[in-house]
């Protein structure tokens, strides 16, 4: 396994073997709070992560034991003027769209304190992993702002308009069997292995083509919200994307002759 930082709050680990890479948040003096370098950190590990072929599922954990990431920075933010406000619009929106536009699988281990911001960054994954101690929410209604990460268009698309709106009006947390109850998060572990859990995951998702999860990822992306018809019409582009690829050749020698198939990538 190799690390490397983004900034000082952002560390990536490549799991080599197994073709997984490991976003991990890691400002724990303010419980992953997302600064302005920090968004800039996250947004620039997932430009590297999105140009690296050799990964094939991205996870997003935390290093902070008590808490995924409690959102924006406030602190920060009660220093800024007007101006500084729009300044740091568009590198805040970098974060979020960084993690919702990498072009391969993630998954996002939670414990603790997901709420604002922190959700939002695990809504921009495919696949959210909670233990028992989580804790989401987006509660930024309740500082005289909306979420602006993404919530209001992700959270919808998770568990319905109406359910997303009593949660975003109300600004209420949600505790994980709940939050597991009501589709928020995806899968429902023991306390503590979250990020085990995750990875697991991760590894089976990685061991199947990369050409094939990119153009998967492609088509269930750009054809949610479509029309059936439009939506087909975007698998089918997907799918002639990779009927023709190594990946596919090697995919059907490999099942052919009973064998692990050995994934060219192209």
């Amino acid at each position: 396994m190799s690390e490397e930082r983004f900034g000082e709050f952002v560390l990536v680990r490549r799991h080599e073997e197994g073709h997984v890479a490991e976003l991990a948040l890691d400002r724990p003096k303010a419980m992953n709070a997302v600064s302005t370098e920090m968004a800039r950190s996250i947004a620039g590990a997932c430009a590297a992560l999105g140009e690296d072929r050799s990964v094939r599922v991205v996870v997003l954990t935390s290093t902070h034991e008590r808490a995924f990431c409690v959102g924006a920075d406030l602190k920060e933010r009660n220093s800024f003027t007007d101006a500084d406000l729009v300044r740091q619009r568009p590198v805040a929106r970098g974060a979020y769209t960084g993690v919702l536009e990498l072009p391969v699988p993630t998954v996002a281990a939670v414990h603790g304190f997901a709420l604002g911001g922190g959700f939002e960054l695990a809504l921009s994954c495919d696949v959210i992993v909670a233990d028992r101690t989580a804790v989401v929410g987006l509660p930024e209604v309740s500082v005289g702002v909306i979420p602006g990460g993404g919530g209001t268009q992700l959270l919808p698309r998770r568990v319905g308009v109406a359910r997303a709106a009593e949660l975003i009006f109300t600004a209420r947390r949600v505790e994980a069997v709940e939050a597991r109850e009501l589709g928020l998060v995806d899968q429902l572990v023991e306390e503590g292995r979250d990020r085990e859990e995750a990875l697991a995951l991760a590894a089976r998702m990685a061991a199947n083509s990369p050409v094939g999860l990119r153009a998967a990822k492609r088509a269930l992306r750009l054809g949610h919200g479509m029309d059936l018809r439009a939506g087909l019409e975007v698998e089918d582009a997907a799918w002639r994307a990779v009927a023709f690829s190594g990946d596919r050749a090697e995919g059907v020698a490999a099942f052919n002759e009973k064998r692990r198939p050995e994934w060219p990538g192209e």
